[in-house]
């Protein structure tokens, strides 16, 4: 019996922000998926716009699985896991051997196929930094969405998000930032 496939669509019952008052949840299925989406349109820009050789699909896929470890070990709010060195460490190792157990989770035939989502080789590590800063803008909109719905819990987060995803100082993000971004703040009437 294969349980991974199983144990990925469980990505549905973990909600984010656990600790904000949410005018609409989102869970981490949710998430993954506009990550994906940000994290391919960085490449794309990345290849278009600015003459790199970026693998967009791989890109993609390790969006949709970046936060699969979640599955085993819940969503753990981002001021907790980075209070410190010595918990974001632990977390790191914590998440890691959940990663592990996930590809346990394949027969041995599949396992080779799926573990450069899990285990990033050095050929992507621009796309992986790409996926984080796809996963941030993800987390930024949701913060705008909220913002527009009338949830002032959010502002806090807007802030501090946007200075961190400037931070980054990646030419794609700015691209996206400058040029995506202002449609978020848009209705459905506005954006047909």
């Amino acid at each position: 019996m294969i349980r991974f496939f199983a144990l990925i669509s469980r990505l549905k019952y973990i909600d984010r922000w656990a600790l904000m008052k949410n005018s609409s949840n989102e869970n981490l299925a949710e998430h993954s998926l506009e990550t994906a989406v940000i994290a391919h349109a960085l490449c794309v820009i990345g290849n278009r716009r600015l003459g790199k050789s970026l693998a967009a699909d791989h890109a993609a896929v390790l969006a949709m699985y970046h936060d699969t470890s979640e599955i085993l070990t819940g969503d753990m709010p981002t001021p907790v896991k980075y209070f410190n060195s010595d918990i974001k460490n632990v977390y790191k190792d914590i998440e890691a051997k959940a990663e592990h157990s996930l590809l346990e989770a394949l027969p041995e035939d599949l396992r080779e196929d799926y573990r450069p989502v899990f285990d990033v080789g050095e050929e992507y590590a621009y796309e992986k930094k790409l996926v984080k800063a796809a996963d941030k803008l993800s987390a930024y909109i949701k913060c705008i969405e909220e913002r527009k719905s009338g949830n002032r819990e959010f502002e806090n987060a807007e802030k501090s998000t946007l200075q961190g995803i400037i931070a980054m100082g990646l030419p794609e993000v700015n691209i996206y930032l400058d040029e995506c971004i202002p449609a978020y703040e848009l209705n459905l009437d506005q954006l047909k």
